[in-house]
């Protein structure tokens, strides 16, 4: 067996052959602790390689810490569409909200819901029932004045007018509509409303059809009477009969006849006197017979009759307008502009109406936000304007630009407050909105742009930071040539969103324009 060689750097150790030992006796070994020492020299050599790479001097962290040399921070000229917008926040609702009070029905007592209750958001048209109180119809109809009577048969003024313009408007007759007396026509075009609904017609008072028969029978005995005591005045205008006349003529006839025989017979002058003096006392009979009557006595009776008559008819009228179809307070609800949406609802089906039983608004969406006096005059009604529904811009129209509506707490013009100075209303509809769009955004508070000023395309804009002033008030923009720059002189154009219009002689998109150093 040879030798173990020794390791590199190791003085080699003489070590007898193992052929040459005695029996039983093993070779001498290396020293151990000479080999650990050297891994160790070897092991501590490395780490302070490894040390020397993280340590750093002073002199070379003053070097990194050093400020880079100046550069240019340029950049491009771009090509978009500039426009100022006015940006604001505005209430989402249904246009013209307006609360539904119902009259309690004639005859007292509680008007209790019975049926026919609106869901919310349901739309509500002219000539439709919006509840059923008491077993009878609330209907709707279009009109500005509210109910304040029950109207009849000879009920006149504007609410007769309104009346007769809405059954119009439902294509139901309704008389004259220039007339404001609920007549026949009027009460029968209600008969029609109310079988379009598909309810009864309201009833008359309680025993007014009794009460016509009974006008009917008074008027008939009165126009007898009357045909009774025109008959008696004729009689009496006419003088005796025929007959009665004949009579008296033949008498004076016969008496003449008498004095002429009496004459031609020679009788005596007393027979002679005697027969004329009969002559004149028929001939006075003739006269009184004949002469005119004193009729005062027939005429009176006559002019009694008369007005029985004439009061007789009035009764049947009046029995017969109080008979007709009325429209009562309690049954109908009028409101300006229809179709609307239901907005809210106060009452429940065995409740008790009082006070406002439901809210309808305009079947058109509006935003509503409040501006400035000075921003609203820079918005014209028409404008285009841009509502942010969750993600997605909804395009809408200015509609109106009004004073806002006075409201509890408001000052005397109606300003707010807190504004500095007086605020407009600007009232914006949408456009074109999906249903799920309408449904996300009515209640809520959104966000608007108006577009007040455009350039209406594309122009070269650049940083407003880029512009710079010459010594002559002129502006300035300095390009980056590729290690030279170039100072440029500009016509600027509209301002928007950090970025203005510039153009001049040479300038491009995607020329690099200084904005700093």
């Amino acid at each position: 067996m040879s030798a173990v060689e020794p390791e590199a750097g190791v003085e080699a150790l003489a070590v007898p052959a193992e052929d040459t030992l005695p029996d039983g006796v093993r070779p001498p070994r290396a020293n151990r602790t000479i080999v650990v020492v050297a891994v160790t020299a070897v092991a501590s050599l490395a780490a302070g390689v490894a040390l020397s790479q993280l340590v750093v001097s002073p002199a070379q962290r003053a070097a990194e810490a050093a400020p880079p040399e100046p550069g240019l921070i340029t950049v491009p000229v771009e090509r978009r569409e500039l426009s100022t917008d006015l940006t604001l926040r505005g209430d989402a609702l249904y246009d013209d909200p307006v609360p539904v009070s119902l009259e309690a029905p004639e005859g007292g007592g509680g008007a209790v819901v019975t049926g026919r209750v609106p869901e919310v958001g349901g739309l509500v048209e002219a000539g439709q029932v919006v509840l059923e109180v008491a077993g009878r119809p609330v209907i709707v109809l279009p009109g500005e004045l509210p109910v304040y009577r029950t109207l009849r048969m000879g009920s006149t003024g504007p609410d007769v007018l309104q009346l007769k313009e809405s059954l119009e408007s439902l294509g139901i007759e309704a008389g004259d509509a220039g007339s404001d007396v609920y007549d026949a026509a009027t009460s029968a075009g209600v008969d029609a409303l109310y079988a379009r609904v598909g309810y009864p017609s309201p009833v008359a008072e309680e025993g007014a059809e009794e009460s016509v028969a009974a006008a009917q029978e008074a008027l008939r005995a009165a126009e007898e009477a009357l045909a009774q005591a025109q008959g008696e005045l004729a009689r009496a205008a006419e003088g005796p009969p025929r007959s009665e006349r004949l009579r008296l003529d033949t008498a004076v006839a016969r008496a003449e006849r008498a004095v002429q025989a009496a004459i031609d017979a020679g009788e005596p002058a007393e027979v002679v006197t005697q027969a004329r003096e009969e002559v004149a006392v028929v001939r006075a009979e003739r006269e009184e017979a004949l002469a005119p009557r004193d009729l005062t006595p027939e005429r009176s009776l006559r002019d009694a009759a008369d007005r029985g008559v004439a009061d007789a008819r009035r009764a049947l009228d009046e029995a017969w307008r109080a008979a007709r179809t009325p429209l009562p307070a309690a049954e109908v609800v009028y409101v300006d502009t229809l179709p609307r949406r239901i907005d809210s609802v106060m009452v429940t089906r065995g409740a008790t109406v009082g006070g406002v039983a439901l809210t309808i608004s305009g079947a058109t969406l509006e935003v509503l936000a409040s501006v400035s006096a000075a921003d609203a005059a820079l918005v014209s009604e028409g404008a285009t304007a841009y509502l942010m529904v969750g993600e997605e811009e909804v395009e809408a129209r200015v509609e109106e630009v009004r004073a806002p509506a006075r409201r509890s707490g408001d000052g005397e013009d109606g300003g707010d407050s807190g504004s500095g100075g007086d605020r407009r209303e600007v009232v914006l509809v949408p456009l074109e909105i999906t249903e799920e769009q309408r449904a996300a955004v009515v209640g809520t508070n959104v966000r608007v742009s108006i577009p007040l000023e455009s350039t209406g395309e594309e122009v070269l804009a650049v940083p407003v930071a880029a512009l710079t002033a010459g010594p002559g008030g002129e502006s300035r923009v300095e390009i980056d040539r590729g290690g030279t720059t170039e100072v440029v002189v500009v016509e600027t154009g509209l301002t928007a969103g950090g970025y203005v219009e510039v153009s001049a002689e040479g300038l491009a998109a995607g020329d690099l324009v200084v904005v700093g150093r």
